[in-house]
């Protein structure tokens, strides 16, 4: 699963009730965890974070400290730990023993786990079902080194006489995610001894071949001998078994590029869990003091001020300098949290650089939110700090295009458009003209005025009037006209083409792009409503969006990022589609994002502030 690079879209900190959920489906997914091996893994006192990725899976770690859990569906249903959090609770899962270590040199490579790999027990093979959390262990060592799940039942297992996939590999030692944290000191992973292979003849015979399945993933370009191969990039396990054949005699020890499979092997082999070792590295994780914090607040501001704010942009919300402009700024690696300064809040940070003569800012009594009006770029704390030349400047530049590129794939075009109808429909074969197709508004007056002059229904004494014929008046009247009344005889010409496009069946097209869809009936509005939660909490929720060809749950990433608050997205009871809800009173933020960003016309939103005091 971790074979490839891919940046997080969010980085949070749990909140209290996410904490407890967390621990609670931990708990239930992994019945063998006690509640001392669970603080074990997430300390009562330090802060959870989860980093969200594009394909939705969610890692779960200690701040400053280790990945413990990940999500693969981001639902909680498909829950993993990590080795990190094996090598802290060794007995959190049942495992498979390996036959030897030259086994685990293709499960470190990314292979999946085969029957024949598996080292059976002399009591038989264990009990398990399809979709178990497994872990996997050399012998004579401890310290797990992957985990997955189980693609069949043991009963299915021994009617398929042990062969086939036993598990399959979604995490292991030295994949992407172990990677991500190589740069601190892991503890028991930094240990490359000799290697010795404690079974050559099972991979002189070939049957290491059908102890792992798929292609080993190489985390280093030079392994093998090939300058080439780049992270995620896959290498057939029968390309290996050639090369090693062809390099030495069936009768000599196969001896697969000595040098990295000692370093990748002989680090498995020498893994060892040793107590309390990773507790004790995350209590001796960086943490930032009162005055650190203040310092840091300072810095970012005064970095945004000198770099990303311009007067043109004033004024600004908070929410948006914070989230948009002070948060880009801060160190790499580093959680900046407003509450861990002195300040506690964000309206009392800005107030207080208000009042050294920094910024202006003012609070807007209407959102409950502080506005940054302008910026003293004559202060002396402004004029005296040097800003930091940044080092992505040119992919800001890029992911600049990117984005304009990606706003104009975002380019809305919506039509109104009519299908003939059945009191309509003999207009349209009077002048030869297809009842099947879609037509505009304009097109379907000009059939209409076209049967009219083709037929000399103009009437002499007066231009602006038509003289309705039987065909005509049918297609304009019949059926809308009361029981008892007359049948008009004429109708004006202004009044003619609306009067004939409302017997028409109504229908819309969407255009996103290249994606472009045609639906019944007349466009539905998206509609964005603010209620009271608990008190005096506000939400808003957008639902309709659909319609327009936008996605709710990438919608919803974009306005977490944007309103730099929480957002979740349900499904609409008893209708079709979802409705993204989002924490604080953004009705009219939220309105103009989907105007800017979006292309939607205004008379296609409905808003409706139920926070507001008529």
């Amino acid at each position: 699963m971790f074979k490839k690079a891919v940046e997080a879209k969010s980085h949070q900190r749990l909140s209290g009730a996410d904490r407890k959920k967390l621990k609670r489906t931990v708990r239930d997914r992994f019945p063998a965890a006690s509640d001392a091996d669970i603080d074990a893994l997430f300390p009562p006192k330090a802060e959870i974070t989860v980093a969200k990725f594009q394909n939705r899976v969610h890692v779960y770690a200690v701040e400053g400290g280790f990945p413990m859990f990940f999500d693969v569906d981001g639902r909680g249903t498909e829950i993993y730990p990590t080795v990190f959090a094996l090598w802290k609770v060794p007995e959190l899962l049942p495992v498979f023993m390996l036959k030897g270590g030259e086994v685990s040199r293709f499960i470190i490579g990314g292979a999946d786990l085969m029957f024949p790999g598996i080292s059976v027990p002399v009591e038989g093979l264990p009990s398990f079902l399809a979709g178990e959390t497994w872990a996997v262990k050399v012998p004579g060592n401890p310290a797990p080194i992957a985990v997955g799940a189980t693609t069949m039942s043991s009963t299915e297992a021994l009617k398929a006489g042990l062969r086939g996939k036993a598990l399959r590999i979604t995490h292991h030692y030295h994949d992407i995610l172990w990677e991500s944290v190589e740069g601190r000191h892991v503890p028991n992973a930094g240990f490359f001894e000799d290697v010795v292979f404690e079974d050559p003849g099972l991979l002189q015979s070939g049957q290491a071949s059908d102890s792992c399945e798929g292609s080993t993933d190489v985390s280093n370009g030079q392994r093998n001998g090939d300058d080439n191969i780049e992270v995620g990039e896959n290498v057939d396990v029968t390309d290996v078994f050639d090369e090693t054949n062809h390099a030495s005699s069936s009768s000599k020890q196969i001896d697969v590029d000595n040098a990295t499979a000692e370093e990748i092997i002989g680090g498995v082999g020498d893994l060892k869990v040793t107590d309390n070792v990773l507790s004790e590295d995350l209590s001796v994780q960086h943490t930032l003091s009162t005055e650190d914090v203040d310092a840091l607040l300072d810095k970012c501001l005064l970095q945004a001020l000198h770099t990303t704010i311009k007067d043109k942009d004033l004024p600004m919300p908070g929410s948006t300098l914070w989230a948009n402009h002070v948060l880009p700024c801060r160190p790499s690696g580093i959680t900046l949290d407003i509450k861990k300064s002195s300040h506690k809040k964000l309206s009392k940070w800005l107030q207080a650089k208000s009042s050294m003569g920094l910024i202006s800012v003012k609070e807007d009594k209407y959102k409950k939110e502080v506005m940054l009006l302008s910026v003293n770029r004559n202060n002396v704390e402004y004029s005296s700090f040097k800003p930091e030349k940044r080092q992505v400047e040119k992919n800001d530049q890029i992911s600049d295009h990117a984005a304009n590129e990606s706003r104009s794939n975002k380019v809305l075009d919506v039509a109104e458009i009519y299908k003939p109808s059945v009191h309509v429909n003999p207009i349209f074969a009077s002048v030869g003209a297809d009842t099947g197709n879609l037509y505009s508004a304009s097109e379907a007056t000009d059939i209409v005025f076209k049967y009219v002059e083709k037929e000399n229904l103009v009437k002499p004494t007066d231009r602006s009037i038509v003289v309705l014929d039987p065909i005509l008046c049918d297609a304009l009247f019949k059926g809308a006209i009361k029981k008892g009344s007359r049948y008009p005889t004429e109708i004006h010409k202004k009044d003619l083409g609306a009067a004939f496009i409302s017997r028409m069946q109504p229908h819309h097209i969407v255009t996103r792009g290249s994606e472009s869809v045609v639906r019944k009936g007349a466009l539905k509005a998206i509609q964005i409503l603010t209620e009271r939660r608990q008190g005096n909490k506000k939400v808003t929720k957008l639902s309709g969006m659909e319609s327009f060809l936008m996605d709710a749950e990438a919608l919803a990433s974009e306005l977490q990022k944007k309103f730099a608050c929480s957002t979740s997205v349900t499904e609409l009871p008893g209708k079709k589609g979802h409705e993204v809800l989002v924490q604080g009173g953004v009705i009219d933020d939220l309105a103009k994002h989907l105007v800017e960003q979006y292309g939607i016309p205004k008379r296609y939103i409905e808003v409706l502030d139920k926070t507001r005091r008529s």
